[in-house]
């Protein structure tokens, strides 16, 4: 109901990255739902990313939260990421890691398997420290707003990744519509937007802590994107799902799509 949807006060104040990292990040806890999902966005970013795949100098990620595993087959191709979330526990967290807090996250599990997926889980270390270098900046970003990341202004990026963030952001179809447009503002003409959208979700939980969500359906998120003047290059519907208990979900739909450069 979207009298009762979870507000970005809420999220400032509630919102709590390890609870969130545990249920939806404990990567090394055999095939839960959870490591799956992981495991199918990594291959996505893999395959947009990877050899032959997009590149350019500039890659904006609009909410990040606490998580670092959405840019580590992108730090291959592009050399200025910037990293941006709503609350500033998110913020905190991600500057943590990046800053090789002895407190920060451990996401070696998740670097291994990128790097599995490369030809060389060996070098994790070495993409721990790539990913350190590739990322410029950590800003505060709001997908509602006309510029996302206000007050920062960046130049137009080559490409604008947002994972599982906009169903989270937005509380009707129509924001959710209007957030997309507001990402396209952040990128050159023939840029590319890469997104993940979880379909069919209410809601999802952070420890005790329900958050809600835009139930959104694949043709929405497809039609949403065209909308907003972009091209789709790829759409990829799975039935992928996370945990009831944790996010009760009907599949996720993987976009990558380019920015018209007419009117």
């Amino acid at each position: 109901m979207e009298g009762s949807f979870t507000g970005g006060d809420e999220y400032q104040k509630y919102f709590l990255p390890r609870d969130y990292l545990a249920t939806f990040y404990s990567f090394d806890q055999g095939p839960l739902p959870e490591a799956e999902m992981l495991k199918f966005n990594l291959e996505c970013l893999h395959k947009t990313f990877g050899p032959g795949g997009l590149k350019g100098e500039t890659l904006i990620d609009i909410g990040s939260g606490p998580t670092i595993y959405q840019v580590l087959a992108a730090c291959e191709s592009f050399r200025d990421i910037t990293l941006s979330d709503f609350t500033d526990r998110n913020r905190a967290e991600l500057e943590k890691w990046l800053q090789k807090d002895p407190g920060a996250y451990d996401w070696s599990p998740a670097v291994k398997f990128a790097c599995e997926l490369e030809g060389d889980s060996g070098r994790w270390q070495e993409k721990e420290e790539k990913l350190r270098a590739a990322v410029k900046r950590v800003l505060k970003c709001d997908a509602n707003l006309g510029n996302p990341l206000a007050p920062a202004t960046l130049p137009p990026a080559d490409c604008v990744l947002t994972l599982l963030a906009m169903e989270c952001a937005c509380r009707s179809l129509g924001a959710y519509r209007a957030a997309l447009r507001n990402l396209s503002s952040l990128l050159k003409p023939g840029g590319h937007l890469v997104t993940t959208v979880t379909l069919g979700l209410s809601f999802y939980m952070v420890g005790e802590r329900e958050f809600s969500c835009v139930v959104l359906e694949k043709e929405e998120v497809e039609q949403a994107v065209l909308d907003a003047g972009f091209d789709i290059e790829q759409l990829l519907h799975t039935s992928q799902s996370y945990s009831v208990a944790s996010a009760a979900n009907r599949g996720v739909c993987y976009v990558v799509a380019r920015k018209r450069s007419g009117p």
